[in-house]
């Protein structure tokens, strides 16, 4: 039996003691405690288990936004600042707005968990679809990349911003309690929440389920969560039409994230044909990145993409193979190390100079290794060197080998890797990484490190200048032109790059006892498109674009540009 109370005065909450405490005069009133159809106690741990679910979902949005900036417009530091501090900009401006949805707490909560499962489960093929289908971003729309994430940082922000107020007024609704004691079990639930999120994104969503599969997947999760919550606990705070109204939001909400996670495959085909062409013969997710393969048959020139940046050009990576290989290998080499190179096509270049006895490759991704050995095309490119007896593969992180690596061991160190603007790079372009090196370079031995491009990233090239001679080392520079202008070839060219693309590559060569000059080995092989008169004009088209006085990049302090 329920004993209706006193009566109360105008103006105040009207409410009824039910067997697991008050219940509610009407549904929407703020303050006042809704009937549940469970007991108190479960209500408040089932809110809070959604509070747990919601918060994952939200750092998982976050951090595909973080992946899809990286991979749009190039791995950097500044893009990702942007994007988070955007999202946490919004979710305070979320929160000040959740004030007005408080008298109708339950349905706007649905009605934000159904929005939100929307925006930040179909926002990673949005974008892509987006980006792969309307070709170069040069010109006028050059920054339509970073305003459409902007655009989806700050609607995802203001979305999960407005969660937590709406939550507490949910669960005081259930049981009153001291705010400090309400504020600290939802905070307890939404970082825990956010830490099984921020796990889950690297290590299951990545890598077992892609970008794409992994966004829809969340969304979805999210609106279960979110519409079982509401539909289920706090039914009776709704109206039948705004409960009719919720289901059918979150029915089709589901209808088009399960509809995009059928034909994702397609999709994704789809568009990497627009962005890559039609040629594309191999796509794999490895556990460092996307590696994908085009050409290479039919007499059309095979190209290497890692994460969308053209790594190989079949139409030039000879010209880039012997510019970094050949003006180092003059002097002894029977022993040298190559840092990056998991292709292959480095260590054929070395291959090529008579008396070389060893050659060790650190390469990161074990999934390019098993390309360049295996795929009929790379392999023939690379003249099938990862199988040379005298050629060691190790697959680690080049700075972590480094550090164990035996002392003056190589005559010979070839630095492989993709340009310093890109943030994985940065610690290998730093002063202490060079320390590393010239430890492991036996007396008179030569160090060459790919620089970047020239032309379009001086700063960044003679800062990698400024930290080898940081590091003890005396340098020269040199730049090459590509075969083609306005070609990108090499490591340079990122999927954003387009009319931007780099059109040469840099390159220093420094030793510890003396400055280096970048010739061919007169006893070695000749290089089909490179001469001791070539390299000469080479050094100064490069000196020509030197700028003066740039200080060393360091682990703590990097000094390289987006």
């Amino acid at each position: 039996m329920i004993d209706r109370q006193a009566p109360v005065p105008p103006g105040s909450t009207q409410t009824w003691d039910g067997p697991d405490g008050p219940l509610a005069d009407g549904p929407g009133d703020a303050g006042s405690v809704v009937p549940l159809p469970v007991r108190q106690g479960t209500g408040r741990w089932l809110v809070l288990a959604g509070v747990f679910v919601c918060a994952a979902c939200g750092l998982v949005y976050e951090l595909e936004l973080v992946a899809l900036a990286a991979y749009l417009m190039g791995d950097s530091i500044a893009q990702t600042s942007v994007v988070l501090s955007v999202m946490v900009f919004a979710m305070g401006i979320g929160s000040l707005a959740a004030k007005r949805l408080r008298r109708h707490a339950a349905a706007g909560f649905g009605a934000i968990e159904a929005t939100l499962a929307l925006v930040g489960g179909g926002s990673a093929m949005a974008l892509y679809a987006v980006f792969a289908w309307t070709g170069d971003w040069g010109g006028m729309w050059a920054d339509g990349p970073r305003c459409l994430l902007v655009a989806f940082s700050l609607a995802t922000g203001l979305l999960i911003g407005a969660e937590v107020p709406l939550l507490m007024e949910l669960i005081q609704r259930i049981r009153r309690q001291d705010a400090g004691g309400a504020v600290a079990d939802l905070s307890a639930a939404d970082y825990v929440g956010a830490l099984v999120g921020g796990l889950a994104f690297p290590f299951l969503l990545l890598p077992v389920l892609g970008q794409l599969t992994g966004a829809l997947i969340t969304g979805a999760v999210n609106a279960v969560v979110g519409g079982a919550l509401v539909l289920g606990l706090f039914r009776h705070d709704l109206s039948r039409r705004a409960r009719r109204l919720l289901l059918t939001a979150n029915i089709c909400v589901l209808t088009l994230l399960a509809s995009a996670a059928v034909l994702v495959d397609d999709f994704e085909r789809a568009a990497r044909h627009a962005l890559y062409g039609a040629d594309v013969r191999v796509a794999v997710h490895t556990d460092v990145q996307e590696v994908l393969l085009t050409g290479g048959r039919d007499g059309r020139p095979l190209n290497l993409f890692l994460d969308g940046r053209l790594r190989v050009s079949g139409r030039d990576e000879l010209r880039y193979h012997e510019a970094l290989v050949h003006p180092a290998m003059t002097g002894r080499h029977a022993r040298v190390l190559v840092l990056g190179g998991g292709d292959g096509l480095a260590a054929r270049e070395v291959l090529r100079h008579p008396g070389v006895r060893r050659v060790d490759v650190v390469a990161l991704d074990p999934g390019v290794v098993r390309l360049a050995r295996t795929d009929p095309a790379l392999s023939r490119l690379n003249a099938h060197s990862l199988d040379d007896p005298r050629v060691h593969v190790v697959t680690a992180d080049a700075f972590d080998w480094l550090r164990t690596a035996p002392t003056a061991a190589y005559d010979v160190v070839v630095s492989d890797l993709p340009h310093p603007g890109i943030t994985a790079s940065t610690k290998l372009y730093a002063q202490e990484f060079y320390g590393l090196a010239r430890q492991v370079l036996a007396p008179g031995g030569r160090l060459m490190v790919h620089g970047g491009a020239v032309e379009s990233r001086p700063r960044d090239f003679w800062t990698l200048d400024a930290t080898l001679r940081a590091a003890g080392l005396r340098t020269t520079a040199y730049r090459v032109r590509g075969r083609q202008a306005g070609y990108a070839a090499g490591p340079d060219r990122g999927p954003a790059d387009g009319a931007r693309a780099h059109r040469d590559w840099g390159f220093v060569l420094a030793a510890d006892r003396h400055t280096p000059r970048p010739r061919l080995d007169p006893a070695g092989p000749r290089p089909r498109t490179l001469t001791d008169a070539s390299l000469a004009a080479d050094v100064r088209a490069a000196e020509r674009t030197r700028v003066p006085g740039l200080p060393p990049s360091t682990l703590v302090h990097p000094r390289y540009s987006d």
